[in-house]
């Protein structure tokens, strides 16, 4: 079973395959999990196997908290690329993200002008005014589509929301008018008995269709690199992952691709 927690609010920093050195922060609860999601690739694990009744850290906490680390990091001379919110779970999910989100634009410009600031979502919540306005306030909010098919997402990402549908997501997405960076996590194997693959030619034509409709500013491809709670589950070989991203490309879309 895979226990991959993050135990602080701040935490980092860590050199990311996809983003540089990340300085991380963790609005979810830091001895349990917490998503509108439940990914079978998920390195936090299960929903079912980290509950926890502890609250989520609040405003003051997180500012304190981040304040601290990035004046520590300054004085030390660390050069942070990007600060990151992802953490155990969703963090939309917390009711202060916006106000979070403007604390740490605050923060960034006193302490680490130099660094990005990325949220990585799922983007059930795109759709809540109060969160839109704060992931387009940041240089890089990156948004998972796994699927172009409503049942493989429900296979992989597992949603909690009975009314989850792609075609949803995609008119959420377009409110960025591709200033957003696309998220797809491409992996093969078995799930429940049920066979696992996103990146056969139908996954992957029907994705590159919604792609092209969507036309982010960049596309991050990427598979497994950690412990997954499904034992039954494979990388997708790096050349393949290129092929995709070759494919991505003739779209005119820039790719970041981690194998």
């Amino acid at each position: 079973m895979s226990t991959i927690l993050f135990h602080e609010i701040v935490y980092g920093p860590v050199h990311s395959r996809r983003m540089g050195i990340s300085l991380g922060v963790n609005l979810l609860p830091y001895d349990g999990k917490l998503c509108s999601f439940d990914c079978i690739y998920c390195e936090c694990g299960f929903n079912r196997d980290f509950r926890t009744k502890t609250k989520l850290p609040d405003r003051e906490n997180v500012y304190a908290a981040l304040e601290d680390k990035l004046q520590s990091l300054r004085g030390q001379n660390v050069q942070l690329d990007v600060i990151t919110f992802a953490g155990n779970g969703e963090p939309t999910m917390h009711p202060e993200f916006s106000a979070i989100i403007d604390d740490t634009i605050s923060l960034r410009n006193r302490f680490a002008p130099e660094a990005k600031i990325s949220v990585l979502s799922n983007g059930m919540n795109v759709g809540k005014t109060p969160v839109f306005a704060a992931l387009k306030k940041v240089e890089n909010p990156i948004l998972k589509l796994d699927s172009a098919f409503d049942e493989t997402v429900r296979l992989i990402d597992r949603p909690n929301s009975p009314n989850y549908s792609v075609a949803r997501q995609v008119e959420l997405y377009k409110k960025f008018r591709g200033n957003f960076i696309l998220q797809t996590m491409f992996l093969k194997g078995e799930f429940e008995g049920r066979r696992v693959d996103n990146s056969s030619e139908k996954e992957v034509s029907a994705w590159l269709e919604l792609v092209r409709a969507l036309s982010p500013r960049e596309v991050m491809i990427y598979t497994i690199d950690r412990e997954t709670p499904a034992k039954q589950l494979e990388k997708v070989p790096l050349e393949e992952l290129r092929k995709i991203a070759g494919r991505v490309g003739e779209l005119g879309i820039r790719t970041n691709v981690a194998g």
